[in-house]
């Protein structure tokens, strides 16, 4: 095998590794929500928006005829999924909770209509698409900068996980070197600001570690 193919054979792998391993970090809110039989504590939101950015993304690996793409976010839809059906199993608001997915879902529709019927160049389809998939992605790393916010003001890192941001860290890393192989701007642009919140929170885990979390709450109290 050459230089060349190898490197993109061990990235195409790592994307694939790292991208299931921070997907699958949601197994254990849905361990809690068996246990507990109840959605306390657990976010709604983010499995939504990760099933659409994961069917989204789906599309354009299809489109663009990328396995690494189109297997990563087959299973990661699958994932998502489950979450979202399970979250609903064991909510007692479902109207809510339906009403949040038909309006996404909504759009989705919308979106794969205007795609695949109005866009017949599929060099222009593609490009509009890996556009539309990039804009969400950005969205959704910069979203939790709220709480990086509330981190800083309440001087504790309880409410972030620290396994998530070294998943997040890897998979944005892996995604961005894949995609500059590929010369694929709409793979690269959407990933940097995942490295960057991971090593802001990386940066916030240093400045407020878990001992010092405990002697601000007892002073607090």
């Amino acid at each position: 095998m050459e230089a060349g193919g190898l490197a993109d054979s061990l990235l195409s792998g790592a994307c694939v590794l790292f991208t299931l391993g921070m997907f699958s970090t949601g197994l254990s809110d849905l361990k809690h929500m068996r246990m507990t039989r109840s959605v306390d504590s657990v976010q709604f939101l983010p499995f939504l928006t990760t099933d659409v950015n994961n069917l989204s993304w789906l599309s354009y690996g299809a489109l663009k005829g990328n396995w690494t793409l189109i297997v990563v976010n087959a299973v990661g839809a699958v994932l998502q999924t489950l979450y979202i059906l399970v979250y609903l199993h064991y909510c007692h608001r479902k109207h809510a909770v339906l009403l949040q997915t038909a309006t996404l879902l909504g759009v989705l529709v919308l979106g794969f209509g205007y795609f695949w019927l109005l866009v017949p160049d599929t060099e222009t389809r593609l490009q509009q698409l890996g556009l539309f998939c990039s804009v969400f992605t950005i969205s959704m790393y910069l979203s939790p900068l709220a709480d990086l916010a509330k981190v800083i003001r309440t001087k504790s890192t309880q409410r972030l996980s620290f396994s998530l941001t070294i998943a997040t860290l890897l998979t944005s890393a892996s995604w961005t070197f894949y995609g500059f192989r590929l010369k694929d701007p709409y793979i690269v642009v959407p990933n940097l600001p995942g490295i960057l919140t991971s090593f802001i929170r990386f940066w916030l885990f240093w400045k407020y570690p878990q001992e010092q979390d405990r002697n601000y709450q007892l002073l607090q109290t």
